[in-house]
């Protein structure tokens, strides 16, 4: 950092490291924080609390400091405690959108970057809350989402994808303020790769959620192993209680009791280890701003089958890293019996994901992020 200002960055998220919702937005801010602060600048980290956490720590050189709960409340404890300038001066304040931003234009007077993973519009109805609160939820939001990126339309922009870049050019912000910058992958090293199982094996790795497609996968397994008995479906990943238990009658109820095995929340090292052994990724999400769990598997060789959307059309290269199809389960099944049933086509895929992973990495990542911040610090923004 000779010669180049170090600055004092607070990043508002509404979930952080250690949460137990935490997905790959939050593993991608906490990896750009990282590398900042061994750039030599300083990061706080204001996100929301939940339960057992310390309400102050430090983690990674990142101050953590811990308000409210991730849905609405973060918000307007954010504003609070800003404006009580009870914390030291900051240069630049990243405001990360998930849903709902921090609205940081109406009160940052400092240099502000936009840190964005995808446009929410169709998953606010697929909202998990209550009957009839969901109803009020995603109605008000798909509403309401549109008007918020107005207040943005000065402010810097960074993202992870071409398909949330498009999106964002058609609700007012302009192409010359949208920076996309990859995620990278973190793979723990194997001394040797495990091998695939013996028998074929599909796997869904993310969270437990309509809006990431956990109930299309189950409706997938049901079709494929109609077809054939010589399947078993894994499925890698947390929700909570009431919804896992509901899964898991679903399951029952579509024959799948002996084939399916939910592993709950697994550690890096077992996820990965997974992927490796697994044939196939499923990702039947309806939006993604990346997909950062395809870049995961194609690290290990293991391509992927997913609906061909928003962000996973970016993560995944159509017939050479992985196949896309039209959002249903009968047309994911059928994408995943045809890429099976074809041994040259399946190798030539896992050899291309390999390579194609590679290509990404939280060092350039970094890099990248790095030289935004330099810009935003000189700039007019």
């Amino acid at each position: 950092m000779e010669g180049k200002k170090k600055l004092n960055i607070l990043i508002f998220s509404w979930r952080g490291s250690g949460h137990p919702n935490a997905g790959g937005a939050e593993i991608s801010t906490h990896e750009h924080a990282k590398g900042w602060i061994k750039a030599g600048h300083s990061v706080t980290l204001f996100t929301s609390y939940y339960q057992g956490a310390r309400r102050v720590e430090i983690i990674d050189g990142v101050t953590f400091i811990r308000k409210g709960r991730q849905f609405f409340g973060v918000q307007w404890e954010a504003f609070k405690w800003y404006l009580s300038k009870d914390h030291p001066k900051y240069d630049l304040v990243i405001d990360q959108f998930h849903g709902i931003s921090f609205f940081t234009p109406l009160y940052v007077r400092v240099k502000k970057l936009a840190f964005i993973h995808e446009v929410t519009k169709e998953v606010w109805r697929l909202n998990q809350f209550p009957v009839p609160f969901n109803f009020f939820v995603g109605t008000i939001g798909k509403i309401i989402e549109p008007f918020i990126f107005r207040l943005y339309k000065n402010v810097q922009f960074m993202t992870v994808s071409e398909s949330t870049k498009k999106d964002l050019i058609k609700w007012g912000i302009s192409s010359d303020n949208i920076m996309i910058i990859h995620n990278g992958v973190n793979v723990p090293l194997f001394k040797r790769l495990p091998y695939k199982e013996t028998k074929k094996t599909i796997i869904y790795l993310g969270a437990l959620a309509k809006d990431k497609g956990i109930e299309d996968a189950l409706r997938t397994f049901s079709i494929l192993n109609m077809v054939s008995s010589d399947w078993q479906f894994w499925v890698v990943g947390k929700s909570g209680l009431g919804y896992s238990t509901k899964l898991k009658l679903q399951s029952k109820k579509l024959l799948l009791k002996d084939k399916i095995k939910f592993w709950g929340y697994v550690n890096e090292f077992k996820k990965f280890e997974l992927l490796a052994k697994a044939h196939v990724l499923i990702n039947p999400s309806i939006c993604e701003g990346w997909g950062l769990v395809v870049i995961e598997a194609a690290s290990v060789g293991t391509p992927t089958v997913a609906y061909n959307v928003a962000g996973l059309r970016d993560s995944v290269v159509d017939s050479e890293t992985g196949l896309l199809c039209d959002a249903k389960p009968e047309a994911l099944a059928s994408k995943i019996q045809y890429l099976l049933d074809h041994k040259q086509l399946y190798q030539s895929l896992s050899t291309n994901c390999f390579k194609w992973s590679k290509k990404f990495s939280w060092k350039r990542s970094v890099k990248d992020s790095l030289k935004l911040l330099e810009t935003i610090s000189s700039s007019n923004f």
